[in-house]
């Protein structure tokens, strides 16, 4: 490959790069919607680039659900294996997972964004791979004694979506919300929490099943 050719194959990925940056926000702000042209903008590339890179408005919704969880998904793994005990870890990725919310949101407001994301195949092997890395740290955060035992992977990942379901953080006084809202999550969790559950834990299985 020429220089010529590897500096052109740099710039495409910065602008694709931009683009799902860009579509993220603004779909966190505007819902999935908003023109085309809008994000072209906010991206800072033409309408032409954008449509080169993604041909319609399903593909850049799916390549933002797609990149969320895949950087949420290194960062469990990260957390995991950098953080002195598996609660630390899963502070860690608690406090990161707002990157999910934008995909989130688009669920929640969007029907046809819900279908799309549903039926894709990639976002879902995603998801499943960040459900097994929770499932992971929160066993391990029960077996050193850090988190309650009648909690399942399922009724953690639940907190999550609930945490996450608050308008997305796309300032300070939304960002702190969501900090402050997780932080309430997180002390429910704690072994030192007093009150019994009812029934039994919801697995990360349960989940998938419904």
């Amino acid at each position: 490959m020429t220089a010529s050719e590897t500096r052109l194959r740099a710039d495409a990925q910065r602008n694709r790069d931009q683009i799902v940056a860009a579509a993220r926000q603004v779909f966190a702000e505007a819902g999935p919607d908003v023109p085309m042209e809008e994000i072209a903008r906010a991206a800072g590339v033409g309408v032409g680039t954008l449509y080169r890179r993604f041909p319609d408005r399903e593909a850049l919704i799916r390549a933002v659900a797609r990149e969320s969880f895949a950087q949420v998904l290194a960062d469990a793994r990260e957390a995991a294996a950098e953080e002195p005990t598996a609660f630390d870890a899963l502070v860690r990725v608690v406090g990161r997972s707002h990157q999910l919310q934008a995909s989130v949101q688009l669920a929640l407001v969007s029907e046809r964004a819900k279908e799309i994301l549903k039926g894709d195949p990639e976002t879902a092997a995603s998801r499943d791979a960040l459900m097994a890395e929770l499932d992971a740290i929160v066993k391990a955060a029960q077996a050193e004694g850090s988190i309650r035992a009648d909690v399942g992977t399922g009724d953690v990942a639940i907190l999550f979506s609930l945490v996450l379901r608050q308008p997305p953080a796309v300032d300070d006084p939304a960002l702190l919300a969501f900090e402050r809202a997780a932080a309430v999550m997180l002390d429910g969790l704690r072994s030192s929490s007093g009150s019994p559950l009812p029934g039994r834990p919801i697995t990360g299985e349960d989940l998938r099943i419904s």
